[in-house]
């Protein structure tokens, strides 16, 4: 538990230190004036939480302060930490009732969805999973070469095309040889596209929908691969392939290189998509499923402290 516990505070160092870790000089030793509650909405701003969770938290925390007489703002670190954990939902991990079980993984360019698929996989696969990859990001060569490296790594199939071939194809071939080869998960590996670009996003759809042909009821599940470090910007991001592929899941990549874990509580806000799971490291152990008591426990570890 203490080596969990561990990886993420270490994981959200960043965050904990850069966007959080100044909540201390407001909830020093300072009483509660309308000043200190506009350093602390400005401090929870910064910290990625978006306007609606900002002015939520502030909210409650106001009406905590009348009910309960307090004058200091010291007084207000326990609730503060109880008003975070309670805006984050624990998601629920799919238990999958059909077989093979379709996940199409989706994103921007440089989400990190390439090497998602391949944590996933080590992930389903420890868990006695039989997994295929199908590498559908056909514009980007490396993409499919990163894939077939872990693919090798890991000892699981995988289905790809040629360089700029339909990636509609590709992803039909990878679902085919799923079903012929008795696979549980298949895992799509699809181009990195710009939510701005109309003819991207698409195209994205087409694939959604080959694959519904190829299998009566996929995809199963869409998951949204984010690259933490885009903070706010990645809220627009999920609006838009929320929008385009239905979007049932977020996976955060990169946590442990951001600053902006605080958009966790946007996304979950403004969207109500679960955070499914959440990069910690490069290992592909360190993906981990999203748990709130350890994320809220490790942005608030330098506040706490």
């Amino acid at each position: 538990m203490a080596e969990f516990l561990n990886r993420w505070r270490t994981g959200l160092a960043k965050t904990s230190k850069a966007a959080f870790g100044r909540l201390a000089d407001v909830f020093g030793a300072t009483e509660i004036t309308a000043e200190t509650w506009d350093d602390l909405e400005t401090l929870l701003v910064q910290a990625d939480l978006g306007m609606e969770t900002t002015a939520d938290v502030i909210g409650s925390l106001q009406r905590i302060t009348r009910s309960l007489g307090l004058r200091r703002m010291a007084e207000l670190r326990s609730h503060l930490r109880q008003e975070l954990r309670a805006r984050l939902d624990v998601p629920a991990l799919p238990a999958w009732d059909v077989s093979p079980a379709v996940i199409l993984l989706v994103g921007v360019n440089g989400s990190g969805k390439t090497t998602t698929a391949a944590k996933l996989a080590y992930r389903f696969q420890n868990e006695g999973k039989r997994v295929l990859l199908g590498a559908a990001d056909t514009f980007r060569a490396a993409a499919v070469d990163q894939l077939q490296v872990w693919a090798d790594r890991l000892q699981v199939p995988l289905v790809a095309g040629q360089q700029d071939a339909d990636p509609g194809a590709v992803a039909y071939n990878a679902v085919q040889a799923g079903l012929a080869r008795g696979m549980d998960i298949i895992l799509i590996d699809t181009a990195g596209r710009l939510h701005t670009r109309y003819n991207l996003m698409e195209e994205l759809k087409k694939v959604y929908r080959v694959v519904g042909k190829a299998l009566p009821g996929a995809p199963h599940a869409v998951w949204l691969v984010l690259d933490a470090t885009t903070g706010q910007n990645a809220l627009q991001q999920a609006r838009q392939f929320k929008e385009a592929v239905g979007v049932t899941g977020v996976i955060l990549a990169k946590l442990d290189s951001s600053a902006r874990g605080g958009m966790v509580f946007a996304i979950q806000r403004e969207l109500g998509l679960p955070i499914l799971f959440a990069g910690l490291g490069e290992k592909p152990e360190d993906l981990a499923p999203f748990d709130p008591e350890a994320f809220v426990d490790g942005i608030l570890a330098d506040f706490e402290a």
